[in-house]
């Protein structure tokens, strides 16, 4: 699933197909955005360390994830980071958001 964040309320926008077209849209403020071909088309791959339950985020992988802005490094401060979404529990909870900061490469969790 793609995913952003609003720039207008923080919210979490959601793609949807209006009259043929794409677009990101947030539910809560109603902000809308043209979704670009590239954010059509992400891919990113995680691996996996069965041994020690660790997901692996490579540079390569990186380099093609979305970045968010506003998002402030518990570590650093720095305000950009890398974000990808897993299902950790449940399927019935949502997922957990993980970030990377773009600066110092410390991740972190966030629970929806």
């Amino acid at each position: 699933m793609l995913v952003g964040f609003c720039p207008k309320c923080g919210s979490i926008m959601q793609p949807r197909t209006v009259g043929g077209r794409r677009e990101m849209y947030c539910s809560k403020c109603g902000y809308t955005a043209p979704l670009s071909m590239s954010q059509q088309s992400i891919k990113v791959e995680v691996a996996r360390n069965p041994k020690d339950r660790t997901n692996v985020v490579s540079k390569q992988s990186l380099s093609t994830m979305e970045k968010v802005r506003g998002i402030a490094c518990p570590k650093c401060g720095h305000d950009e980071a890398f974000f990808w979404m897993l299902q950790t529990r449940a399927a019935d909870e949502p997922p957990t958001r993980f970030y990377k900061c773009a600066k110092c490469g410390y991740t972190w969790r966030e629970y929806a």
